[in-house]
């Protein structure tokens, strides 16, 4: 609903799954948000189906999780694990995939599986629930006009009609690849064209269910063939038992009209199965990356700040830590207590992550498989294909591990010595407490887990009976020094148990986002150093009111 005043502190352009969930964290703030959306509806294309267990920790405290969950087309029993396979689907050679599960413990919540437009109808009635976000359906940006003191964006129905004009304190642009925000933002893009075009297709089948009952629990499928030099068949189901999509590349010139989609679907599960498409599309495989993702009082978010092909789930979950890392920073910006540096650091960590994204994982995972099927076949040389085959199986555990999203190099985390970091996506799972690192959940004895313990803003974590006692003065110097900057800090004492002493320190500052801040265990810490401390977690400076 519209109210006839179209002021706001937080103007969102795009209302997908970034847009909405910014609009939450925003919202559950206490900020006032407009959120302008071009579909009255959601479009029902299942792209961005895989949420990791990060992902879903955010609609935890989005209060969106257990309607998401509830919202899912497979069923829990089913399973939604991928596999990759060699030639076709139904061939011999074939693993696990992408097998998230195995870094599980490592986060407070489980991963989830459903197509895009179920999560958005989910984050729409969320936003509905909050009375300081306003949603205008079926409207879309038109023109951008910033000042130092705020921004005006003339908005229009996407079916003609009458502009209006929102006014905002920040405006953020959450509207895609082709975004508008963007554009006026005068912000531009680092494009990477690998020269390929791609289609999607979206089908019913059930005979295709049938045939990969030999693949019980698995939910997508990724088809190497050497004559596509690395790229991919990537093939998923929507439902269990019935829809279904799948990614790969075509002939340049291809059409709905002009090329045989059974045939081709049949020849990459090595089967014949009848098949009723429900969409054709297509799209040119690139990566695209802004080069900032703030311009003044202009920020970007999702596909508008960062795009690639859907290989992995990376993008929309990409997109949702970005809407997370933003919104709390945006927030303490307007409440008084973060700062411009804070603000910065949005891009100075999330446009590194992104980078490593795209290098150390998507593209990377492109050339490596181009290699392989230049070098090795099954019936050229059966012994080194079946060598290298189980070694790529072995690895494809070593990624899961290895994407672990930091922010080691960011100006608002403490580091306790000086030297080079850099924040990446390439990492490792650990319980210990790292600075610039996602903290890793623990059980208490209460049968509780820390999660359920951390506040909406700053959370400095006492862990061990001992260390309450010993550490008195400098959590005494933390409660004055927020106090003092009007920072939120909710300090909670950690009982002794074997899962908190992983963490490895008696003192851990945990962030709003769940990234941790600064990590401790010197008592004899001063008030000036802990002010020092808060005031850079912040990014506080002279224009922080």
């Amino acid at each position: 609903m519209v109210s006839d005043d179209l002021n706001t502190q937080v103007l969102i352009v795009g209302g997908g799954p970034v847009g909405m969930g910014l609009a939450i964290e925003l919202g559950q703030r206490g900020i006032s948000v407009v959120v302008v959306e071009r579909y009255e509806q959601p479009q029902p294309i299942p792209k961005g189906q895989n949420l990791t267990q990060r992902t879903m920790e955010h609609m935890h405290f989005w209060a969106a999780e257990d309607a998401l969950r509830a919202a899912r087309t497979i069923p829990k029993s089913y399973g939604i694990g991928g596999l990759t396979a060699y030639g076709q689907l139904l061939s011999p050679y074939h693993y696990d995939w992408l097998q998230r599960d195995l870094v599980a413990p490592y986060y407070f919540t489980t991963n989830e599986r459903l197509p895009q437009y179920a999560t958005e109808a989910v984050l729409r009635e969320r936003v509905a629930a909050l009375p300081n976000v306003q949603t205008i359906y079926g409207w879309g940006a038109q023109a951008v006009i910033t000042s130092e003191s705020g921004v005006t964006v003339e908005i229009a129905p996407r079916k003609g009609g009458c502009t209006r004009s929102v006014q905002a304190e920040y405006l953020v642009g959450c509207d895609g690849s082709r975004s508008v925000v963007r554009e006026a933002a005068n912000i531009k893009q680092t494009l990477s064209d690998h020269d390929r075009m791609m289609v999607l297709l979206v089908f019913r089948s059930t005979e295709l269910h049938d045939l990969l009952a030999c693949y019980p629990g698995k939910s997508y499928y990724n088809v190497l063939h050497p004559d596509l030099e690395g790229y991919w068949k990537f093939l998923g189901r929507v439902d269990l038992g019935s829809t279904w999509f799948m990614h790969a590349p075509v002939p340049f010139g291809t059409t709905a009209d002009n090329f045989d989609f059974k045939s081709f679907l049949h020849e990459a599960v090595g089967a014949e199965f009848e098949i009723a498409f429900e969409h054709i599309g297509f799209w040119d495989l690139r990566f695209a990356l802004a080069d900032c993702y703030r311009s003044g009082r202009c920020f970007i978010a999702g596909d508008a700040a960062h795009s690639h092909p859907p290989y992995g789930g990376y993008g929309v979950n990409s997109g949702l830590e970005d809407a997370r890392n933003l919104g709390w920073k945006l927030a303490a910006r307007l409440q008084g207590w973060g700062g411009e540096t804070l603000l910065d650091s949005y891009d100075a960590e999330r446009r590194p992550v992104f980078d490593s994204t795209i290098r150390d994982f998507i593209a990377k995972s492109i050339e490596v498989d181009r290699s392989f099927v230049a070098s090795c076949h099954p019936e050229r040389d059966p012994v080194q294909f079946d060598t290298v085959w189980a070694q790529r199986a072995t690895g494809a555990v070593g990624e899961v591990n290895a994407f672990e999203p930091n922010y080691e190099g960011s100006t608002v985390v403490v580091q306790a010595e000086q030297g080079h970091y850099v924040s990446s996506a390439v990492g490792s799972h650990q319980h210990t407490a790292r600075v610039g690192h996602h903290l890793s959940p623990a059980k208490l004895r209460s049968g509780e887990n820390v999660y359920e313990r951390l506040g909406e803003g700053f959370t400095l974590l006492v862990c061990g009976d001992a260390a309450v006692a010993d550490m008195a003065s400098v959590v005494s110097s933390f409660g004055s020094a927020a106090a003092g900057l009007k920072l939120p800090l909710q300090v909670v004492p950690l009982n002794d148990s074997a899962e908190v002493a992983r963490y490895a320190a008696p003192l851990i500052l945990v962030r709003p986002d769940h990234f941790v801040a600064w990590v401790g265990d010197a008592p004899s810490l001063s008030q000036d150093s802990v002010r020092a401390i808060l005031e850079q977690v912040s990014g506080r400076d002279n224009s922080a009111t």
